[in-house]
């Protein structure tokens, strides 16, 4: 299966590029990838999204934005790549499926994903009380005790979410003040079912079959506690999704693929944008203007080459 531009990821990033490349006429394929719709799927409401005065669901802004591409001739596919030879014309790229696709140009729109505690119990307790998405697993806790781990947008924010379902919700930060936007925190301090445990970092997740609790250390005395919890729900950061790409192409330190002004790669025909490339903003419009940019670079690429090839360059 051949494309003129594919796309990996299908986050706001991966789903504005195919937006933009279709309507130039591109048929563009979006590989969906494990997390269709990319993180934004998973959050609860979106405020800060232009254009929607009352928000709208992560699920929902991203299912608009793919039907959207697709009304303009977009394909998707729901499937893994798993290698990219870069050093042929056009791009060889396998699946999972072992299916081998074929692309003039790629756009990499891969994301980040949600970095973990690295503490014991954390892996073994997965998906039994320790949770990276409450928009998927709140309802779950209803009339329950449950920790956050975070003091950014995204644990004020899907912690106030969880509010809607659980008795208590703790939020554990590492420092003494929040990192959240103001009027996340005014609402987080104004909830009465939230209280805060400050100076303070997840040592262990406690449980048998499910989670039962957590050891916490506080930094300023010393001091170890354990918690009852019912759920742990961690948001401390992201780590991007380039393991694909390592060798590939050029990362910086943190694992981000670096890209010039205008989302290009170090390789010519391949281009990246979204949460795979920033590090500092990671915000949905964000990604999305840099998915707008990656496909209208594709796009101009695609001529460029066209142009050469009846030059006979």
């Amino acid at each position: 299966m051949h494309s003129n531009i594919l796309i990996i990821g299908s986050g706001p990033a991966g789903l504005t590029a195919a937006l933009y490349a279709a309507r130039a006429n591109l048929e563009p394929l979006v590989v969906r990838g494990l997390q269709p719709g990319g993180l934004i799927a998973t959050t609860s409401e979106v405020e800060n999204y232009p254009g929607f005065v009352e928000g709208i669901g992560g699920f929902e802004l991203a299912d608009n934005m793919e039907k959207q591409a697709a009304r303009f001739g977009a394909q998707f596919k729901d499937t893994l790549i798993t290698a990219i030879d870069a050093s042929v014309r056009p791009f060889v790229l396998d699946t999972d499926s072992g299916e081998r696709l074929t692309a003039d140009t790629i756009i990499v729109s891969t994301g980040a994903s949600p970095r973990k505690l690295g503490v014991p119990g954390e892996e073994r307790l997965a998906n039994r009380g320790v949770s990276y998405c409450a928009t998927c697993d709140g309802f779950f806790y209803r009339g329950k005790k449950v920790v956050v781990v975070g003091g950014g947008n995204s644990a004020l924010d899907e912690g106030l979410f969880l509010t809607r379902f659980v008795d208590e919700l703790i939020i554990v930060h590492r420092r003494d003040s929040l990192r959240a936007d103001p009027v996340l925190q005014e609402r987080a301090f104004s909830n009465a079912k939230v209280r805060f445990i400050w100076d303070s970092a997840v040592e262990e997740i406690l449980g048998g079959e499910q989670v039962e609790g957590i050891r916490l250390k506080n930094f300023k005395d010393g001091t170890v506690s354990e918690v009852a919890v019912d759920g742990v729900f961690p948001y401390i950061g992201h780590i991007p999704n380039t393991k694909l790409f390592t060798g590939l192409l050029t990362l910086d330190e943190a694992g981000y693929i670096v890209t010039d002004a205008r989302q290009r790669t170090n390789i010519s025909g391949i281009f990246a944008a979204g949460d795979v490339v920033d590090h500092v903003y990671r915000q949905a419009i964000t990604a999305a203007g840099e998915g707008c940019k990656a496909a209208m670079e594709a796009t101009w690429y695609l001529a460029a080459q066209e142009h050469a090839a009846q030059k006979g360059l």
